[in-house]
């Protein structure tokens, strides 16, 4: 918490920089180029749970807060409204990329061109089914795909149809209304040093 206390003296750096974790390592965003960085900037969101929505580009000091950090109010009651309220204003498609407990502070609207993204894998009998431990890395690895194809999708269907163009395997989820799948097809790699791929090599 003493890292807490020094927040409004604290340096700051872009968001995609400032956040860590396997997500953010597949994404890779040291290595954007300056189109990316600032299609990335208009494009991108991180939710936060201390500063609610914030921009690719937004500076960010260093903190420790979760979603599941215990507070008064809730950090739910804190922020669902507000950034509920900023994600209606957003137009055009938006992709959710966000763990469920972060997704909480910040409902999404309902209406066409909404998605939540659910990674799935398919194992050797072809079973699809839900990827746990390489799930924030497919998000990771996929969001960069997005950044840089630098495209703000007119429609789910220009989406669907980019990404399968492409070779990945998104399409709109037979069960659970208004989420998109995004199959792993395979994950390469030796023990300890596994990676998720998202497009097969056929």
């Amino acid at each position: 918490m003493q890292r807490n206390r020094g927040l409004r003296r604290a340096g700051t750096m872009p968001a995609l920089l400032r956040y860590t974790g396997v997500l953010y390592d597949a994404l890779d965003a040291p290595s954007l180029t300056e189109e990316q960085w600032r299609f990335a900037a208009h494009s991108v969101a991180v939710q936060s749970a201390l500063l609610g929505l914030v921009r690719a580009d937004d500076p960010i000091p260093a903190y420790r807060l979760s979603f599941d950090s215990r507070l008064s109010p809730a950090l739910k009651k804190r922020w669902a409204a507000a950034c509920a309220a900023e994600l209606a204003a957003v137009d055009g498609v938006i992709l959710d990329l966000r763990s469920e407990g972060y997704a909480a502070l910040g409902p999404l609207p309902e209406r066409d061109g909404v998605h939540y993204l659910r990674v799935l894998a398919r194992d050797e009998g072809g079973t699809v089914r839900a990827l746990n431990h390489f799930n924030k890395q497919a998000k990771g690895l996929f969001a960069r795909a997005l950044i840089e194809r630098g495209e703000d999708f007119a429609s789910t269907d220009a989406l669907l149809d980019w990404a399968a163009g492409e070779g990945y395997e998104l399409t709109r989820s037979p069960d659970r209304a208004g989420e998109l799948d995004l199959v792993v097809p395979e994950v390469v790699g030796v023990p300890g040093k596994l990676s998720a791929v998202l497009r097969s090599a056929s």
